[in-house]
């Protein structure tokens, strides 16, 4: 059973055209803080400006400390800015439609349920029959700098994206029959091209409707926001904000890798792969490009500026195929490649850079050529199958292995947390 209530007080955008100046993308979804600076050169009331405060600075070089108190007290009075804003305007009791219309996939429609789900249903040590559950790991300090950016805004931002069985179809017929019904409240076009639909649900019937459809479900699976969900509950609260979506109407795209260690010698570097990988030229569909990004599970891509692409595939003795975690690619590759190859033991190491779909093979290739990364790799994108039985077995994906794409937008809906 998956439980949605409505958020008591929501700050939303009055109209598309403040939704399109106010949401964001999640402060995750950037390569670095120059990024985010840019960003808010060109549209200095996005929510960035809260959930990113340090790097609302005069120029690159005065970006402040992300989680500092200076970077805190600054969110805090952003967001007193943007509640008193006429671009916002607070609604009471809601839940919300949400829609992310994907030109890559025409023919799919994802469309889910918005609103506060329960800390005390995740799925944790301590709560092992709950059911939303994690598919990775959650390290303290980034929930710690999420947990100290809700006391300090008494806000909740950026949504959890989470997947549902949907196994008879109905939570998605009935949400699609609900946005068909009405225009969106909000719509709003991102930087890929996706275009992003809110229908805010304010109706009492219909809230009790959509909440009992939702409850249906048994599971429900952590695509986007773990250290979201954790921060909440770091706090003591019982709730956080989400949205649920038919895992099958979700995207995942490749979440590639850069290398910067020293390079070893071409002769050294395939002998040592060649103990774990059978190793060659990318052929196939894969490979008519200049640049290689898989598709195929186990087939990965290793770029060297000396050597070009070449094409890995993991021998069968060098995984659990019973143990659905050790047999994603991104696993195999963080145990037989990075560790036994480079030395790089901890999937944390700085000297491994993790690379969403945002970047092309094109752009992975340009950082070795101009010596910014030792190594390139490319891995296929980890299958929805994949993905929900990691989570069925109770373990946990590698380190960023999913880059669901499209992604929810930070800002569109947006929990005041004090009660007024």
């Amino acid at each position: 059973m998956i439980t949605i209530t409505p958020v008591r007080r929501a700050l939303i955008p009055v109209d598309s055209a403040a939704a399109a100046l106010v949401s964001a993308p999640n402060y995750d979804e950037f390569q670095g803080d120059r990024e985010i600076w840019d960003l808010l050169q060109k549209n200095p009331m996005s929510v960035l400006r809260v959930t990113m405060a340090h790097c609302q600075a005069d120029s690159p070089a005065t970006i402040g400390v992300r989680d500092s108190q200076d970077a805190l007290a600054k969110a805090s009075t952003n967001m007193e800015e943007l509640e008193a804003s006429e671009l916002t305007v607070e609604v009471r009791d809601i839940l919300w439609v949400y829609e992310i219309e994907d030109p890559g996939r025409p023919h799919v429609r994802q469309i889910g349920l918005g609103g506060m789900a329960r800390t005390d249903e995740i799925r944790t040590d301590a709560t092992p029959e709950g059911t939303i559950i994690r598919n990775e790991g959650v390290r303290e300090p980034k929930a710690r700098g999420r947990a100290d950016l809700i006391q300090a805004t008494s806000a909740i931002i950026g949504m959890v994206n989470n997947g549902v069985d949907d196994a008879s179809g109905e939570f998605q017929k009935q949400l699609e029959a609900h946005a068909s019904g009405a225009p969106p409240d909000l719509e709003v076009l991102d930087q890929h091209g996706n275009r992003h639909r809110v229908w805010i649900v304010r109706d009492e019937e219909t809230i009790h409707r959509l909440q009992a459809l939702l409850a249906e479900e048994p599971h429900a699976y952590v695509a986007d926001g773990n250290h979201r969900s954790a921060a909440a509950a770091m706090l003591g609260y019982e709730h956080f904000l989400s949205v649920f979506f038919s895992a099958r109407t979700m995207g995942i795209r490749p979440y590639n890798r850069l290398v910067r260690t020293p390079a070893l010698p071409a002769d050294q570097l395939a002998a040592a792969i060649r103990e774990r990988f059978a190793l060659d030229t990318p052929t196939g569909a894969d490979a008519d490009a200049d640049f290689y990004q898989p598709t195929e599970t186990h087939e990965i891509g290793l770029y060297t500026r000396d050597g070009g692409w070449q094409r890995l595939r993991p021998l069968p003795d060098t995984f659990d195929s019973k143990d659905a975690a050790e047999a994603i690619d991104y696993g195999i590759v963080q145990k037989n490649l990075f560790e036994h190859v480079f030395g790089i033991a901890d999937a944390g190491d700085d000297r491994l850079t993790f690379v969403g779909s945002n970047k092309d093979a094109a752009w992975l290739q340009g950082e070795v050529d101009e010596g910014r990364a030792t190594y390139a790799v490319t891995l296929p994108a980890v299958t929805m199958d994949e993905f929900i039985e990691v989570c069925r077995q109770n373990r946990q994906m590698p380190p960023k292995s999913t880059w669901f794409e499209p992604k929810v937008r930070s800002g569109l809906v947006m929990a005041l947390l004090d009660v007024g």
